[in-house]
């Protein structure tokens, strides 16, 4: 009888995941349909599928590519996204190491900082942000990187912080035993067995980095555009005239490269997520 109601209870809840992974997949598809379709007919029909008349081929992506600067644009948001991911991982895994690990009243209030911060609304900083930015000279490519560690800082370090507490201190006292010193103990033992969490963090990052689009313009402005600036600005006419068929276009070109990294790395989701959720 239990055995009933626990399989009869997996069948609902596949069931229940089933519709909505469809009902989040319906607007990935609507906008790879509607990206073969002439501009007129996008708006009118934007749920019918391409017919003899309303396809296009790829007119909207070659549209899209040569107003855009989409390559341009996919260079820069690339260097930024990884630079940013592998600036964030490396030095929240160390501060999240050394806040667990060296116990006083300044790493607990640093510990709590970090976690307030998740919960201020970007809007709120957001301006003076961008004038503490002008005065420092972090307003471009490279400089953005660091404006992205400090905003991505409070989540991985409570993410990693919850890993830490459940590894094993006695590893760490060994490999001090043997002569590592503080850095070769975190990088030869520590990182390592942060890594199904580091790749969650880094997941989790690369995602957000990538499909940004309110900090790269109020830092970055127009010259240094990276992929949703570029489509937004590029695709948007006069008067409010948007070529929406270039715009799908770009759409799916800008999602095409997080889906693959998402894909190859899914997997360490929610093994990192579980462990950084553990309270030791």
């Amino acid at each position: 009888m239990i055995a009933n109601s626990k399989k009869r209870t997996n069948v609902i809840i596949v069931i229940i995941l089933s519709v909505l992974a469809v009902l989040f997949m319906v607007p990935i598809f609507l906008v790879l349909v509607n990206s073969f379709k002439s501009k007129l007919y996008i708006s009118a029909e934007p749920f019918a599928f391409p017919t003899a008349e309303t396809f296009v081929g790829l007119e909207n992506y070659i549209n899209g590519l040569t107003t855009s600067g989409f390559f341009a644009a996919f260079g820069r948001s690339l260097f930024i996204t990884v630079f940013s991911v592998l600036l964030i991982v490396v030095c929240t895994s160390m501060t999240s190491w050394f806040i667990i690990r060296v116990k006083n009243r300044f790493n607990k209030v640093l510990y709590y900082l970090f976690v307030f911060s998740m919960i201020v609304p970007f809007q709120m900083v957001m301006f003076t942000m961008t004038y503490i930015v002008g005065l420092l000279h972090l307003n471009n490519v490279v400089g953005i990187v660091f404006v992205y560690l400090g905003f991505g800082a409070g989540l991985s370090v409570f993410m990693l912080s919850g890993f830490v507490k459940s590894s094993p201190l006695e590893i760490e006292e060994a490999a001090t035993i043997d002569g590592c010193n503080p850095l070769q103990c975190f990088f030869r033992v520590v990182f390592p067995i942060l890594k199904p969490t580091a790749i969650t963090v880094a997941i989790l990052n690369a995602m957000w980095i990538w499909n940004d689009y309110l900090l790269p313009y109020l830092v970055l402005g127009t010259d240094n555009k990276t992929i949703p600036v570029a489509i937004q600005l590029a695709m948007q006419g006069a008067y409010g005239d948007t070529d929406m068929g270039g715009f799908m276009a770009m759409l799916v070109l800008a999602i095409i490269p997080i889906i693959i990294f998402y894909l190859a790395c899914q997997k360490h989701i929610i093994k990192g997520v579980i462990a950084g959720a553990v309270k030791g």
